[in-house]
């Protein structure tokens, strides 16, 4: 029986190894390349933010020409659609320094037209891909202005036409999604306010007629509240 035993245990063994002679080798695969998910940007949503820059008088007839500071603040809502377009609309408050240099004319009158404040509400089209948004604007512009006049530092009485404080404004810029929910931007406006005529006053300004419009360019941040949901991945 022991002698059976021993002849079935070395019979099972050479089978076995038979067996393994046969199992081909295992080929080595290599592992799918790891592809990292797409970040989709979303502009859809409401956002505030703050802005600085420079102004330009457009027509330094009743202004100087001397680039001013501004600093301000907007807000406004934006909607991404078809997917790469984006439409909103956007509220813009800048505040600029009193300008006291003045225009001195011929007969020794100074004059000072001062614009300290500027507004606007417009909307906006523009066009994104990826992170950035480059856009095109306008709309209705508000200014807060004063005229004066003064011979040899003596305040002089002046009456003027069309000194408007609505206008229009137009403009554009480029926008990018630097990290969620923040966005920086850079942008030109322009502003028009129509022209202003000195209808009475010295006689060296008297029917002198000029233009009221400014050239800005800003910088500014926007902090974005994500209405249509943060940027997504997709895989």
């Amino acid at each position: 029986m022991k002698t059976f035993l021993l002849g079935a245990a070395a019979l099972i063994a050479l089978a076995g190894q038979a067996a393994a002679a046969d199992i081909p080798a295992r080929t080595y695969t290599k592992a799918p390349a790891y592809t990292p998910p797409q970040v989709v940007y979303n502009w859809t949503g409401f956002y505030i933010g703050g802005h600085v820059g420079g102004a330009f008088a457009g027509d330094n007839t009743f202004q100087s020409s001397d680039a001013r500071f501004l600093g301000g603040v907007q807000g406004g809502f934006d909607y991404q659609f078809a997917p790469n377009w984006v439409m909103g609309i956007e509220a813009q408050y800048s505040w600029l320094p009193t300008n006291n240099n003045g225009v001195l004319f011929p007969g020794g009158t100074l004059v000072t037209s001062n614009t300290d404040q500027l507004g606007s509400v417009t909307g906006r089209v523009g066009y994104t891909w990826g992170p950035a948004l480059v856009y095109a604007k306008g709309g209705y512009a508000w200014r807060n202005t004063n005229f004066g006049a003064s011979v040899a530092g003596v305040p002089v009485a002046v009456a003027t036409t069309g000194n408007n404080k609505d206008g229009y404004t137009v403009g554009g810029g480029l926008e990018y999604l630097f990290a969620p929910n923040w966005s920086a931007k850079a942008e030109y406006q322009y502003y028009n306010f129509g022209s202003t005529t000195v209808a009475a006053g010295p006689a060296d300004i008297a029917g002198v007629r000029g233009r009221n419009d400014e050239h800005t360019v800003k910088v500014g941040v926007n902090y974005r509240f994500g209405w249509g949901g943060p940027p997504a991945s997709r895989y």
